[in-house]
């Protein structure tokens, strides 16, 4: 009775983990890595997909789902077990996914070719990801499958995403038996339009994420308490609005086009029908997106089981609660661009979340440099993206090959998350009624999820490790299984990180002046070609204007 951790292991993205009991092998999600942990682990499958004879996915987001048609690709002959609303999305979103693997792995082959080198090939395709939906099994709310030889599993609602899921596993190897418990992604309290997370009472294992382990939601600032009523997220929300349009700007939101997307639309909705803008009582709203307007109909179809009581009583009064008359959806290429050359102002919602890839990047483009303009974040920024170096102050970027000044107003919507804070993951665990042998920590990076094992053990008194990538733990040999080290709780996980970046920046002081020396002599090249040189200037003055500002900012009098 084995379990091994092949994603989401000291990593936000790629949850994969793989359990091997009594001759079968179960394996619970299989996402796609991204951004640092894409560079840190790849996208390959690290074990053989026709060995697999069921995968049970907690739900559609493609940092869980997005490396199914891979396994169906590589071999894999078994059942995908999940929710039906799950099913839905995945339909939509896997063939997004492998229409974005075609178009990278074409652009790669393109410069590929200029260099003499072979075609790459792309890790799936839209015809891969259609394929994979033959193998989905859809199983509702707290029906318990019978997956053989006594071993059985349940989907319990996460709150995090419609027919989002937490996993009950209960595993039988010889007369010895155990439960466990896969938290999945665990949904925020009070949000738009889905349920709150579901609590579940008992476990031997629990294998829980840790994204947002080490900190606090914050709250907007009329906030009750922890609860954050509609009517204050949507007052939040229309304040951003009023004041990018009283200045005659845009207010463009990455958002994921599964989930927050149409939480937004709810929030706009709300803002419109209320008239919480009072300088502009109605607004132009754009959602840009193709895979955001299919899965805006998905949701709409997916009503009764998944919707909280605030919709439903919307629904019975005949309400669409994420529908009105303002709001323009584009699918069209050309509409996109269109909307870029229309005057006057307006809400553009657009994906990727992350600011990766997609439209998103062309009304960034459009927009980061207007001072008028408010970039607004309502998501989770992963390290290494473009959308977590705008929130973190980038002071310029580089898109499509050009250096963008950003001046525009850098927003973030709070309490808007689709994660449980570190109270909302406190209050899961915590919900079990007799503590569990060991708490697996996953899906928060190599910061976050180490930490946050230590503070379940040192706080709650439940023993907790956050595994690392390959590691694997024999379940019936308790003795063996690891612990988290305690921590100084004195020192608080910002202090940590902020003295590890400054050892950092002390070691990384050499390969400043080396990078230094290198752009010099690069730039003293003859018969450079064109893209290299434009390539080499937007590297060299955004390096030089970066120094420039941190010497405005660091380089005086320290008092």
């Amino acid at each position: 009775m084995n379990i091994t951790f092949f994603g989401a292991a000291q990593q936000v993205t790629g949850s994969c983990t793989l359990v091997e009991c009594a001759g079968k092998n179960i394996l619970i999600d299989c996402g796609l890595p991204q951004g640092n942990d894409e560079r840190e682990s790849g996208t390959e499958l690290p074990f053989v997909a026709s060995s697999i004879d069921y995968l049970l996915l907690t739900h559609a987001h493609i940092d869980h789902s997005g490396r199914i048609p891979l396994l169906i690709k590589d071999g894999f002959k078994g059942k995908i077990l999940t929710t039906p609303a799950t099913i839905d999305l995945c339909e939509i979103m896997l063939a997004d996914s492998g229409y974005i693997q075609e178009s990278e792995a074409e652009w790669k082959s393109r410069k590929a070719r200029r260099a003499g080198k072979n075609d790459v090939e792309p890790l799936y395709t839209v015809e891969d990801a259609k394929r994979a939906m033959q193998y989905f099994v859809p199983c509702e709310y707290e029906t318990i499958v019978d997956l053989g030889g006594g071993m059985k599993a349940r989907f319990v609602d996460a709150g995090h995403l419609l027919g989002s899921s937490s996993v009950e596993l209960w595993l039988k190897e010889g007369k010895e038996k155990r439960k466990l418990v896969f938290s999945g992604d665990i949904g925020n309290f009070d949000q738009p339009l889905i349920k709150d997370p579901e609590y579940i009472d008992n476990a031997d294992f629990v294998i829980m994420e840790s994204t947002y382990g080490n900190r606090l939601h914050s709250r907007p600032k009329n906030a009750v308490g922890y609860a954050v009523p509609t009517s204050v997220r949507a007052q939040e929300l229309a304040d951003i609005v009023e004041r990018t349009f009283l200045r005659g700007g845009n207010v463009v939101i990455p958002a994921f086009a599964v989930g927050r997307t149409q939480e937004i639309l709810y929030l706009l909705r709300v803002i419109i029908e209320n008239k919480l803008c009072p300088s502009f009582p109605e607004f132009p709203v754009f959602v840009d997106s193709p895979l955001s307007v299919k899965a805006t109909n998905v949701f709409a179809g997916n009503i009764f089981g998944y919707m909280d009581e605030e919709t439903m009583a919307l629904v019975d009064k005949g309400i669409n609660p994420i529908i009105f008359p303002s709001l323009t959806t584009i699918t069209a290429v050309e509409g996109s661009k269109a909307l870029n050359r229309r005057k006057g102002s307006s809400v553009i919602i657009s994906s990727s979340g992350m600011c990766e890839a997609g439209r998103i990047k062309h009304h960034l483009k459009h927009n980061l440099w207007r001072p008028e303009s408010t970039v607004l974040f309502s998501g989770f920024q992963a390290g290494g993206t473009l959308g977590r170096s705008i929130l973190d102050g980038a002071r310029h970027v580089t898109l499509f090959g050009e250096l963008i000044d950003v001046k525009c107003e850098v927003a973030e919507l709070h309490g808007i998350s689709g994660h449980a804070d570190q109270s909302g993951l406190v209050k899961w665990l915590t919900s079990f009624k007799k503590e569990p042998k060991l708490a697996f920590i996953v899906h928060g990076d190599k910061e976050v999820a180490p930490w946050f094992a230590s503070f379940v053990s040192s706080t709650l008194g439940i023993r907790a490790y956050a595994p690392r990538i390959l590691e694997h733990f024999n379940l019936l040999d308790e003795a063996s299984l690891p612990a988290a080290k305690r921590v100084d709780d004195s020192v608080s996980p910002y202090l940590r990180e902020l003295s590890e970046a400054v050892a950092l920046l002390k070691k990384e002081e050499a390969t400043l002046l080396s990078v230094v020396s290198r752009l010099e002599a690069a730039g003293k090249e003859k018969d450079l070609e064109e893209k290299r040189a434009v390539r080499l200037t937007n590297a060299i003055n955004r390096l030089a204007s970066d120094l420039e500002y941190l010497q405005i900012k660091w380089g005086g009098d320290p008092d």
